[in-house]
């Protein structure tokens, strides 16, 4: 189970991505996906790149292993949560078992070189792990890939309360005189759908929680009208655990972004709160070493060096790094896929070219039992039905395919 220090760390990374990932179009990403993986790699890092990836992921590079693998342990023992990663390696490329070890269990592959081949498999467990959603592994790839670290993640829940579907026609502000498909519900449960949080470092946000059937909530927030998305979502992301002015405690008026309490006369008493939201859709791209600073991954793109000696006892340097995100909020509930992943080169020395020669017996076939000595034809045979892949009486031989 994660402790609290490493769900702070994760959350922190999340919040400062905020501020670079937000701009004028809408967008969604995983920094718990991001997180995992820089973990990961952290713990085989050495020199600057250690340094800095201990600087973003807020831990130790010493102990980043163990809690990157406890991460993805944690989010897949989740209700309603899907994690997954893989690795794929060059044949040629010498991985430190010590590393490999300490891994998540998952997928591991190989890379041939072929790059076709390779981005074929690649995208196959990416639409696997996603169920369709993402249909690509989210790195460019080459004849010079000798690794590839990738992680799914597969969020979804039913609202305990599903919304009514309408439509909304916004008065102001950027979506004016627009006919929107709407969502709303009402309820009495105002502490519990609502609060608002007066003195985030982007002013007051409005927070309305949607409960989930198994576990997971999602929190829609407001800011002032004045003040960017980028600003809102950073200090959304710190804010999420804190207390704020709860509904029932709110005064009449305009008592926070996006809220307003009213007195009305009517046959029932009873407090009640509605909420009225657009239903929607998000996807995004990003390429992660756009923001390197934010991810410590400045000096380990350096392909002078290598840079994750714990990995491999080739010089390695990161090539690559991207996320592909979807997220979608409807009446039913709520859905959303990641996959993230990074690539590697070789660094520091120049890579060989080598022979690598592949045979397979996968059509019909023949077989000779000769006698070494004299070259005498003992037996000779021709295979049409092999045997199915049950107990063999012999242990079976490792498949040698190209790169493999």
């Amino acid at each position: 189970m994660l402790d609290a220090h490493a769900i702070r760390a994760v959350n922190t990374l999340s919040a400062r991505w905020a501020r670079k990932a937000v701009a004028d179009e809408g967008t969604v990403f995983t920094g718990a996906g991001v997180w995992a993986l820089l973990a990961l790699l952290a713990g085989g890092s050495g020199g600057p790149a250690r340094a800095e990836l201990e600087g973003a992921l807020g831990v130790s590079a010493d102990s980043a292993t163990e809690l990157g693998r406890d991460l993805v342990g944690t989010l897949a023992a989740m209700d309603g949560v899907d994690a997954a990663t893989g690795l794929w390696t060059r044949q040629d490329l010498p991985i430190r078992p010590e590393w490999e070890a300490e891994l998540p269990p998952g997928a591991r592959g190989a890379l041939t070189g072929d790059t076709d081949r390779d981005r074929k498999e690649l995208d196959g467990w990416a639409s696997r792990q996603t169920r369709g959603e993402i249909a690509r592994m989210p790195v460019p790839l080459s004849s010079a890939t000798v690794l590839v670290l990738a992680g799914a993640l597969l969020l979804r829940t039913t609202w305990v309360q599903p919304f009514r579907v309408g439509w909304m026609y916004p008065s102001s502000g950027p979506w004016a005189e627009r006919s929107l498909a709407g969502l709303t519900r009402r309820t009495t449960d105002l502490d519990g759908t609502l609060k608002v949080v007066p003195d985030t470092p982007a002013g007051p946000l409005t927070f309305s929680g949607v409960a989930g059937d198994n576990g997971l909530d999602v929190h829609l927030v407001l800011g002032g009208e004045d003040v960017g998305g980028a600003e809102v979502l950073e200090a959304a992301i710190t804010a999420v655990g804190r207390s704020g002015l709860p509904g029932s405690h709110l005064p009449l008026g305009a008592a926070g972004p996006g809220v307003e309490v009213h007195e009305v006369t009517g046959f029932d008493p009873t407090p009640q709160l509605v909420l009225n939201t657009p239903q929607f859709t998000v996807r995004a791209e990003h390429d992660l070493l756009r923001n390197a600073e934010v991810f410590g991954l400045r000096s380990a793109q350096d392909a002078s060096r290598g840079h994750f000696p714990g990995i491999s006892a080739i010089p390695l340097a990161v090539s690559s790094g991207g996320q592909s995100m979807t997220a979608s909020f409807s009446r039913e509930g709520f859905f959303a896929a990641a996959v993230t992943a990074f690539s590697m080169d070789v660094g520091g020395i120049p890579q060989q070219k080598a022979k690598m020669i592949s045979v397979s017996y996968d059509r019909p076939f023949g077989f000779l039992a000769v006698h070494r000595a004299t070259g005498l034809v003992l037996a000779a045979g021709w295979v049409t039905e092999p045997e199915a892949g049950a107990e063999s009486r012999f242990a079976p031989l490792p498949r040698h395919r190209p790169g493999t």
